[in-house]
């Protein structure tokens, strides 16, 4: 299928920019250069709080969709490679989740590489979900009623996290929104051929996020890294995953869509013809991102019901 006609218009108007590819630069220019992300809706209330983590405190927001108590609880993370990204970019995405889940949304700003390379990323995504189900009664929230969930590097946390917490015996998550995740180190299937330059997300963006979060001497197929690698998919949450077609990340996607199937994990997979990877976070400019927030929360709401 051709590209959606909103990711057209997307891509041209980044090539028109002129910018230099992200992979050329270093990861504090492209961090400044990062432009503001337009408001998202409105919320009942929207806190701003620091966990504790393995290395110090951890930045959390969390999102109230009432000021009900006992409300159900998403656990978010943001995307960016584990290098660029922050709970302030996933603003609206987290708020819009929030309103469609009726769910509190705890979104975590866990450390970020080259400064803090693997596991850092890993301990605080896991420290934040611990907390998340300790606490939840003295934020409002129901700890029998979770769901996990991220876009692309956030999407691999989230994955990490559920092995996590089923081999320790931590939080117990009802539900999994996997939304264009990373599961695969190796960079060798056909999704990387296909869309190796061209849609905002490369081949070459892909190795210069690796190399700053995992660099030489790191194993890559660990399963905290590459969930897909994990040893046993068993007894992990329902996962709803959706992928894009123009996406590098596209065919490990999937991939781990089969493996969770194999392994006895009621999942749903959705392709999104004509999209491109940031076509659900970029929601105000992708009306198929809306839609499918949408239904990917309805599927959450579902699930903690």
């Amino acid at each position: 299928m051709p590209l959606d006609p909103a990711a057209k218009k997307f891509l041209d108007q980044v090539a028109a920019m002129g910018a230099p590819p992200t992979h050329t630069l270093t990861p504090a220019v492209v961090r400044a250069a990062r432009a503001p992300v337009p408001p998202g809706p409105d919320v009942a209330r929207v806190e701003d709080m620091e966990v504790f983590g393995p290395e110090g405190p951890i930045p959390v927001r969390l999102y109230y969709p009432s000021n009900e108590a006992n409300l159900p609880v998403l656990v978010w993370y943001h995307g960016g490679g584990w290098v660029i990204g922050s709970v302030e970019g996933d603003d609206p995405t987290a708020r819009r989740l929030c309103l469609a889940t009726g769910a509190i949304v705890i979104s975590a700003d866990y450390r970020l590489a080259p400064e803090h390379p693997y596991p850092a990323a890993v301990d605080d995504a896991y420290a934040v979900a611990v907390w998340a189900w300790q606490n939840a009664a003295r934020y409002g929230g129901d700890a029998t009623r979770m769901a996990i969930g991220g876009w692309s590097a956030g999407a691999n946390l989230a994955a990490v996290v559920t092995l996590l917490s089923r081999d320790r015996g931590g939080p117990v998550f009802r539900h999994q929104l996997l939304v264009v995740p990373v599961t695969d180190a190796r960079m060798e299937t056909d999704s990387y051929v296909d869309n190796a330059e061209g849609f905002i997300l490369s081949k070459p963006l892909m190795e210069w996020f690796y190399d700053h979060y995992a660099p030489v001497g790191v194993d890559r197929s660990h399963h905290t890294i590459s969930p897909l690698f994990a040893e046993s998919h068993a007894d992990l949450p329902p996962a709803d995953i959706h992928v894009a077609e123009f996406d590098p990340l596209r065919d490990e996607g999937e991939a781990y869509a089969k493996v969770l199937e194999a392994a006895g994990v009621p999942v749903t997979v959705t392709r999104h013809p004509g999209q491109i990877h940031t076509f659900f976070t970029a929601a105000h400019l992708f009306p198929h991102g809306l839609e499918t927030l949408g239904v990917a929360a309805e599927r959450v709401k579902q699930a903690l019901a």
